[in-house]
């Protein structure tokens, strides 16, 4: 069986084909670094981590390109309401954002790129556009036409009635269309001092531009993979994939890739609407960064996730009931190898990234007592490279001194062949809530 992905473009799972055979180059939109990402966010860049570690287990050498959008209209108000320059505003964001990142165990990008340091890359893009009578200029910038590119809004399947278009004319903009958008932003005195000296006039960049020059500054005129959130189809992919295929006459990316929303009862989580959780706000609730990974891991990527704290406290109590059994795996158990549960969390993998089976799979596994324990901390570290939960790691336990005298005198009894008395101590242990894992160099003692 070989990776198939659900495809935006096309609207069903399709085998997954690089351009170029065992590498992959796949780019994903990043955080407008304004303020905290909330964990709807962190949904979204969950999914890009999924993806990668999928494509690296799966064997593939992956090349994962993601901007930071550190300058449009958020940055720039936030900057000036804290009285601060644009780049130490954004950077303090940027700061945080990684923070909260290395915290849900998300790996970071082969590139991380800022759209203040690709602004040659752009201009070059609106230039070949302007050159090509896919963008004019107007009063406010340089927009691209809409009209004047065949297939727009395949991504997000819109019809077009061209009979509809109006010629919008009034004090702020002169646009052809109402729907066309922004390349360049000439300079307002409300820009302050954020603006670039171009051949296309004192401005900035807009927002989809950003993206475009970015990916394929590292990746190419055509890449594998391009990720985002449901509400990015339209209309930033579907301006993309415009002023992209409009600019080189390639297709722009084979394969897009859409993760879910993550949801409150009352609708979609997000800044305007008030409904917000940050990692912060969570662990200010006694639960961890992996708890939350772990409730996404429970939902396919591509379904709509109800958010609740009944949900997490539920995640949160799986998770640990996984590192327990994990924990109290013994080394000395003998049996099979327990291949064929890794082989059904790669069919997992394969299926468009099936994480709620893959986790299923693992369940199984730890269940299966006809399996080594040697073969099951192996399958699991491997599996673990895919889930990104540190299952293997152990947790600093306090274990009282009743319980390590206990152990110690239930080591002694089993070193003198005494085992009825340490089956005794054994119990003793247990009721105490703790458990003792003997190997060859000696005994551990383990929180149950």
């Amino acid at each position: 069986m070989a990776l198939k992905l659900y495809n935006t473009l096309t609207r069903k799972k399709q085998v997954f084909k690089p351009i170029i055979e065992g590498k992959v180059g796949f780019y994903s939109c990043g955080p407008t670094v304004y303020n905290y990402a909330h964990i709807g966010n962190f949904r979204q860049f969950l999914l890009n981590d999924i993806l990668k570690r999928s494509l690296s287990f799966l064997g593939y050498k992956v090349t994962h390109v993601m901007n930071i959008t550190d300058v449009d209209d958020k940055t720039l108000r936030g900057s000036v309401k804290e009285g601060i320059s644009l780049k130490d505003f954004t950077r303090k964001y940027e700061k945080i954002f990684f923070e909260d990142t290395d915290s849900l165990n998300i790996l970071k990008p082969t590139n991380t790129l800022r759209a203040t340091e690709s602004i040659n890359e752009m201009i070059k893009l609106i230039k070949i556009l302007i050159d090509k009578g896919y963008a004019y200029k107007a009063s406010d910038g340089i927009y691209f036409s809409i009209d004047k590119f065949k297939n727009y809004g395949k991504l997000a399947n819109l019809q077009r009635d061209r009979k509809t278009k109006e010629r919008v004319s009034n004090d702020e903009y002169d646009k052809e269309n109402a729907q066309d958008f922004a390349l360049w932003k000439f300079y307002t005195p409300e820009d302050g001092e954020v603006f670039w000296e171009t051949e296309l006039g004192k401005g900035r960049p807009g927002w989809h531009i950003e993206c475009s020059a970015m990916s394929m500054k590292v990746l190419g005129e055509t890449l594998d993979i391009h990720t985002g959130a449901i509400d990015l189809i339209f209309p930033h992919h579907t301006n993309e994939i415009a002023q992209s295929e409009a600019a080189t006459g390639k297709k722009f990316v084979n394969y897009w890739v859409h993760g879910g929303f993550l949801n409150m009862k009352e609708g979609k989580m997000s800044k305007s609407l008030g409904n917000v959780y940050t990692l912060k706000d969570i662990v200010g609730m006694g639960f961890k960064p992996l708890d939350y990974r772990f409730m996404c891991l429970l939902t396919h990527y591509r379904s709509s996730l109800e958010f609740s704290l009944d949900n997490l406290t539920a995640a949160k109590k799986g998770l640990e009931g996984l590192k327990n059994k994990i924990a109290n795996i013994s080394l000395s158990q003998l049996g099979s190898d327990g291949e064929k549960y890794l082989k059904d969390f790669t069919k997992s993998i394969e299926d468009d990234m099936n994480m709620p089976k893959a986790v299923q799979v693992l369940q199984k596994l730890l269940k299966d007592e006809k399996v080594s324990g040697k073969a099951k901390l192996s399958i699991i570290e491997k599996m673990d490279s895919v889930f990104g939960l540190d299952l293997l790691k152990k947790e600093k336990v306090s274990v009282p001194e009743e319980v390590r005298k206990l152990a110690e005198e239930r080591w002694q009894a089993k070193k003198i062949k005494n085992f009825k008395l340490s089956d005794e101590l054994r119990d003793k242990i247990t009721k105490l809530g703790f458990s003792v894992a003997d190997s060859n160099e000696g005994y551990e003692v383990r929180k149950i």
